[in-house]
């Protein structure tokens, strides 16, 4: 609803191709996202003069248009083999860093399997009980722009009345269905605004009509 909101909804469409138009495919569904509410991301600063512009650790999900690249989660890949995207099974060794001064800044990675652990600063993804599953939002990524953010993710909530670090996150069924859904090959793509901006956007972005 706000720049400052913490919670709103999410609606799946999909189209078979991009002259084609847009199918949606359920009711809006309850999300909720950073503790601070939402704001612009790298590579849409100059969208609109209205609305914060994200950097790291303000608390806020990015705005924006991001791809949906990469699903992760506890279980084996050889459990989850109905997942389309390419999958990464989170080991106790597994670190998205956020420190600005790495050069591993913004990225998934096995601290095992590295010759330097350079970075003072990590989420060990798998003790996060909220990333039993979840994707990867391709925010930030390539390359990374130091301090505009980091490990950005959709994954499990704690509840309709929670809040995330910076992710958009929602209930665990829904996100195990989300994933199913998910087809590389169809470029799937997360678009995350206030209300008044996708009204303002919609038709220059040729987005779903709400």
């Amino acid at each position: 609803p706000s720049w400052t909101s913490t919670v709103g909804t999410m609606t799946r469409f999909e189209r078979a191709a991009p002259t084609s138009a847009w199918i949606r495919l359920e009711s809006p569904i309850p999300l909720v996202v950073g503790r601070t509410g939402i704001a612009w991301g790298v590579g849409f600063d100059d969208v609109s003069t209205e609305g914060p512009h994200k950097h790291e650790g303000d608390g806020k999900a990015p705005a924006g248009i991001f791809p949906l690249d990469t699903a992760f989660g506890f279980a084996p890949r050889d459990s989850m083999r109905s997942v389309l995207l390419p999958y990464a099974q989170l080991l106790p060794t597994t670190d998205c860093v956020d420190d600005t001064t790495s050069a591993h800044y913004n990225t998934v990675v096995d601290r095992a399997a590295v010759s330097l652990v350079e970075w003072n600063s990590a989420e060990h993804m798998r003790q996060v009980p909220q990333y039993e599953i979840g994707v990867i939002v391709g925010y930030n990524a390539s390359p990374p722009v130091k301090g505009r953010g980091s490990c950005i993710f959709l994954h499990i909530w704690t509840g309709p009345d929670s809040h995330t670090a910076g992710c958009t996150a929602f209930d665990e069924a829904k996100l195990r269905e989300v994933m199913l859904w998910l087809d590389p090959h169809k470029r799937p793509l997360l678009v995350q605004l206030t209300a008044d901006e996708y009204r303002k956007l919609r038709a220059s972005w040729r987005l779903p009509p709400t």
